[in-house]
């Protein structure tokens, strides 16, 4: 399949030709064709298939650029995923001239308002910003010929439900809207059923992209050994470029300033920063300059960046659709990657969900004691109740206490790595 066969154009198959880009993923051949047809359409699809372009190049084929009114709006959850869309965006545009307007929170509000007086074809951005420009009746909409909701699951998980309401009220009801979905939720489809007109449903292969070139391991662990262990996986891994994944902002804040502490190249990301200081900290990351970055779920949701060697879940997810999203920023474009999931007994019962989940029990490791240990170990004695204890009657001892397992884990074979 070709996209001439899909029928997009040659200005456009041009423009992905420049970028090496000559063979539709799966989720561009089911998409792009239901869009140029003009029908409303929902599409499972998992981060890292493609899925930015099975609506950019539709939209930008459909959008006339002699026409100054807008056209075309993607709706994001993150400011993140909005420039990353707006990048592929721009790629587009050196072919076929469309003006975009990217509008987010954080962003000076005057001057998204002076670029709003040209003339702006499509708008890519975040609820909160939008509906603020509808409000101040900065934006136009009449117009309107498609829009998209992006990783609409995610948006709706994250509060803007009635956000987007609002939002789809002021657009036009001629309009085509796509819905693109890691997964169709009820609230998802619920959505559909009230803003989409007898829309076609297409779902993308799963998890043959996201997880079949990562290498995945869990490393047990204690609260009081996690980070130890941690930097032991780093320094025998070598990893050249990592995501850092933790669970809360202040999590993701402390875990960055152990590893610059530790002498890590190291940013984080996470939604207390600033916009610049996210802008920042992402194009270091993209340019090298930067070895790890420490990331939140929801802001790291729509990174994709080349390069990227391993996942580190330092701490586990509360959703097991956000554990494939986060190890699904490696082993990317026929690469392999690695994930490893830093586990203590209070996270069990998730990775237990987890693993239920992808339908796979991951490998576990524990690691062994460095080699100084265990020979300190090797030449000790101790008297305990006037009962000389050797190193030997130590170890069957300890031997004979592992074959119950704490509380939380399953008896198991485990990996011995040595330092």
């Amino acid at each position: 399949m070709t996209f001439y066969k899909l029928g997009i154009k040659g200005d456009l198959v041009y423009a992905l030709d420049s970028q090496d880009i000559t063979k539709p993923t799966p989720i561009q051949e089911l998409s792009i064709p239901v869009v140029l047809s003009g029908k409303d359409l929902i599409a499972e699809a998992q981060t890292g298939t493609g899925k930015t372009l099975a609506f950019l190049l539709p939209m930008f084929q459909m959008i006339d650029a002699g026409n100054s009114n807008i056209q075309g709006l993607v709706i994001t959850p993150t400011r993140e995923l909005a420039l990353q869309i707006t990048e592929v965006a721009k790629k587009l545009s050196e072919t076929k001239e469309v003006n975009i307007l990217t509008a987010y929170g954080g962003q000076d509000v005057n001057a998204q308002l002076h670029k709003l007086k040209g003339n702006i074809q499509l708008v890519i951005g975040t609820p909160g910003r939008l509906l603020d420009h509808i409000r101040r009746g900065s934006i136009d909409f009449d117009f309107l010929k498609i829009l998209v909701v992006d990783e609409a699951d995610q948006m709706f998980h994250i509060g803007f439900k009635k956000d987007i309401k609002d939002i789809m009220k002021q657009l036009p009801k001629d309009r085509q809207t796509l819905c693109y979905s890691a997964t169709i939720s009820h609230t998802v489809d619920s959505f559909s059923k009230n803003f989409l007109i007898d829309p076609t449903y297409v779902i993308a292969p799963k998890n043959q992209i996201t997880l079949d070139n990562i290498a995945q391991f869990v490393v047990e662990t204690s609260n009081r050994k996690k980070y130890e262990d941690f930097l032991k996986i780093i320094h025998q891994n070598k990893p050249s470029k990592a995501i850092v994944f933790a669970r809360s902002r202040m999590g993701a804040h402390t875990l960055y300033e152990e590893m610059l502490k530790s002498g890590f190249s190291v940013e984080s990301l996470h939604g207390a920063l600033t916009q610049a200081k996210r802008e920042f900290v992402m194009n270091a990351f993209r340019n090298n300059e930067i070895d790890f970055l420490v990331a939140t779920d929801v802001a790291a949701r729509g990174i994709d960046v080349d390069g990227i060697s391993h996942i580190f879940n330092y701490n586990l997810p509360d959703d097991p659709e956000n554990y494939v999203h986060r190890i699904g920023r490696t082993g990317r474009a026929g690469n392999g990657g690695v994930a490893y999931t830093m586990l203590t007994e209070k996270d069990a019962k998730r990775l237990e969900e987890i693993e239920t989940f992808i339908n796979l029990k991951i490998d576990r490791i524990r690691l062994a004691l460095p080699i100084e240990k265990k020979l300190t170990e090797k030449s000790a004695t101790k008297t305990q109740k006037g009962k000389t204890i050797t190193p030997s009657s130590k170890k069957a001892t300890h031997s004979k206490n592992s074959k119950t397992s704490k509380k939380g884990f399953k008896k198991r074979n485990v990996k011995k790595i040595l330092n």
